[in-house]
């Protein structure tokens, strides 16, 4: 019998690489990924995009966020599988501008936070860590654009009171820089950004030790995006969501041996490995379920509490057809 024909897209991440070349194959699939390159974030958005909504593929990397409220209101095309190839720590986000008033997480109580997204899957983990390191969100009032250029798309979001849209010819980078905000949130770095010589810098320079304080107090490394499968797919071929995820699963495996055998991809990747699995394990990328229960359970009780969603979605209804496979 033939192996069933599977086209999922994703971002060009390194650890998905072994199936991209076909160094690792889904028992009973043929596997083709369309990935973006370069490292490219509107190549990336585009394939996220494509996983949710294009018929020409079966899925792919796409937004936690989403998915979750996907799931909250009963639209079930997609199902998700507990692989997550993009999570991301937050403390490193948060700029801020030089020689502003800002000086540490307290300064910003009831102040004016901008923020690519009030709803995206970071945005949600936002949130998690300013409460960890003790900033009620609900302290802050959001401004929601773009971080370098003003916003160009229809913006049809609806914003709720304390949120607010950002001017029409202003990225909130200028707005930071005016005076007007007082932190931007924002995964990529904002083209005005430098550690040494550009106007914003970052509120946690020393980054790495707050996120590792994160770490051992919530357990949490932020899953971001998953892969999702379509929904009549998987009920023609339930069998195929227990394949793509235990492949998944060995081409992280492959990744993490292949980084730890020849650390070389940069001067002291080596020092890099010893240190993250000193605070993290081995395993600090983990694929599956049970590995990864209690982060998930944290997301959806954090989008929940800012009423992203009607009812605290549990993690067992987020891969309730991955759990019945």
């Amino acid at each position: 019998m033939a192996d069933l024909k599977i086209t999922l897209t994703c971002a060009d991440y390194a650890r998905v690489m072994p199936l991209a070349t076909g160094a690792v194959k889904p028992e009973g699939i043929e596997l083709t990924m369309l990935l973006g390159d370069s490292g490219s974030w509107p190549k990336r958005a585009n394939a996220l995009s494509r996983a949710a909504r294009d018929p020409e593929v079966d899925g792919g990397e796409w937004s936690c966020a989403q998915h979750l409220y996907s799931v909250d209101k009963g639209e079930r095309m997609n199902i998700g599988l507990p692989v997550f190839p993009l999570r991301n720590f937050t403390a490193r986000d948060i700029y801020v501008r030089k020689g502003g008033r800002i000086k540490t997480v307290a300064d910003l109580k009831g102040g004016r936070v901008g923020s690519y997204s009030y709803t995206a899957s970071g945005s949600i983990w936002y949130r998690h860590f300013l409460r960890h390191v003790g900033l009620p969100p609900e302290s802050l009032t959001w401004w929601i654009g773009n971080i370098d250029a003003p916003w160009s798309a229809p913006f049809d979001v609806k914003l709720p009171d304390g949120v607010h849209k950002a001017p029409a010819d202003r990225s909130l980078s200028d707005m930071l820089l005016a005076d007007e905000l007082d932190a931007i949130l924002s995964p990529p770095r904002p083209e005005r950004y430098h550690p040494v010589d550009g106007p914003i810098g970052r509120l946690f320079p020393e980054f790495r030790s707050v996120e590792e304080a994160y770490f051992r107090a919530t357990g949490a490394f932020p899953p971001q995006h998953l892969i999702v499968i379509r929904r009549a797919l998987w009920e023609a071929h339930p069998w195929i969501a227990k394949s793509l995820t235990d492949a998944f699963a060995r081409a992280e495996a492959m990744f993490n041996a292949s980084i730890r055998g020849f650390p070389y991809a940069t001067p002291w990747l080596e020092e890099e490995l010893e240190k993250t699995t000193a605070v993290m394990g081995a395993d600090f990328h983990p694929v599956g379920f049970a590995e990864t229960r209690d982060q998930m359970d944290a997301f959806c009780a954090e989008a929940h509490r800012m009423g992203f969603t009607g009812r605290r979605v549990t993690p067992e209804e987020y891969f309730a057809e991955f759990l019945a496979g």
